[in-house]
């Protein structure tokens, strides 16, 4: 119907000046007409030209007062001549009616906010706004000061027409012609592909979009932070095993046996296997005596270690516990210089909310060497947290110097 009225208008006339104004007269959605406009443009049957217009279009609000008329009206229509008490005339209304017709209504003037009633100053209004409001609706135009004040109420926002002026096209015809796709397998049978037109082939036409997977923001980082670690000259400690006994995780760090942190309340230990099968024997001895007796300038905690304490088995609370099984390993050859990171899941008994989970993330690193100092370790934060883009200032880090 739209594609009909347009072409046969320009039949007989030389162009369009005005989509809307075209749309309205033959009672046809403008929508409609854009949208056959652009199809013919597209196969050069018309020629097109933007339009836009500004204009002011009603709120929910405002349309909402061209049915009930404005506030200020309302709640002058709900005062009765001998006046009312506020709290009926409240109740007559609803909230946000009665709060913003007293404003109005006191600002036009129009009623007497006294202690005990409300009255009527004046026996008859106009309702202004709401013809003002059907006037816009209507496509009339009004003037400035009266836009100002509907849209300071918020009754109004302006908005871009956009339609086109339209005039015949290089390809115009009254009646489009129908154009095939595809050559199909009954046009060369029946050979009427010699009189047929084909659309013209579109070279520059973009395909379907490819359908693939992303990788998950946490990898994302997870990767960046690696690259980071390799660029420095670290390598990737092994962090597979998500169980660790205790001895890993909390003795060999010379966390005491009776520390909280070791209470079911912060750490997952299993049922099933509960305890641990193998521990080097001579390392856990070492480990032991300097819990109770100290060695290396320390005294201990002075205290019986328990060795079914240190083998129970958990769910890591850090992957400090890797570092710890990798710095036993290092201690069984010679001596060599190395740099370790590590970035993998560990696990805390913590209430689970809207912010924090049971299991998180731990990033680590360990540099071993000879004559390492405080220094080492602030140049290794400032170039890593330079790579991130960032600075040292307020970063927390568990990035281990073993000196």
């Amino acid at each position: 119907m739209a594609e009909d009225a347009i072409l046969g208008y320009l039949e007989k006339n030389d162009h369009i000046s005005d989509s809307g104004e075209f749309a309205a007269e033959r009672r046809i959605d403008h929508n409609e007409i854009v949208n056959v406009i652009k199809s013919l443009h597209g196969f050069k049957y018309v020629d097109a030209q933007d339009i836009k217009r500004e204009m002011w279009v009603l709120t929910d609000e405002g349309n909402a007062y061209t049915a009930t008329g404005s506030p200020e009206v309302q709640l002058f229509l709900a005062i009765p001549p001998e006046g009312i008490p506020k709290e009926e005339l409240q109740k007559k209304l609803d909230p946000s009616v009665f709060k913003i017709g007293c404003a109005q209504a006191a600002k036009n003037k129009w009623v007497e906010m006294g202690k005990q009633l409300v009255t009527r100053k004046i026996q008859h209004v106009d309702d202004k706004v709401k013809d003002l409001l059907l006037r816009i609706q209507e496509g009339q135009a009004i003037n400035q000061d009266d836009i100002k004040a509907l849209k300071a109420r918020k009754l109004i926002v302006p908005q871009t027409w956009k339609g086109y002026s339209v005039k015949k096209g290089p390809n115009y015809a009254p009646k489009r012609k129908k154009v095939a796709t595809d050559l199909t397998r009954e046009n060369l049978q029946r050979g009427d592909w010699k009189e047929i037109e084909f659309k013209e082939y579109n070279f520059t036409a973009k395909g379907l979009p490819t359908e693939g997977g992303h990788l998950h923001p946490l990898l994302k980082v997870r990767q960046q932070l690696k690259d980071i670690f390799r660029q420095m000259g670290f390598e990737e400690m092994p962090t597979n095993n998500y169980v660790e006994s205790s001895f890993w995780n909390f003795d060999v760090l010379f966390q005491p046996q009776q520390h909280p942190a070791r209470d079911s309340h912060d750490t997952f230990f299993l049922q099933a296997p509960s305890t641990t099968k193998e521990l080097p024997e001579d390392y856990v001895q070492r480990v032991k005596q300097i819990h109770e007796s100290g060695g290396y300038q320390s005294r201990g905690y002075g205290y019986d270690w328990k060795r079914e304490e240190a083998d129970k088995n958990l769910l890591r609370t850090h992957t400090t516990a890797v570092s710890s099984r990798m710095l036993y390993l290092l201690a069984q050859k010679p001596f060599a210089p190395k740099k370790y990171y590590s970035i993998d899941r560990v696990f805390r008994n913590e209430a689970v909310d809207r912010t924090h989970l049971a299991e998180f993330h731990q990033i680590e690193g360990l540099v071993c060497d000879r004559g390492l100092t405080l220094g080492d370790l602030l140049g290794v934060l400032h170039e890593f947290f330079a790579r991130l883009g960032k600075t040292l200032a307020g970063i927390a880090t568990d990035l281990v110097l073993v000196l």
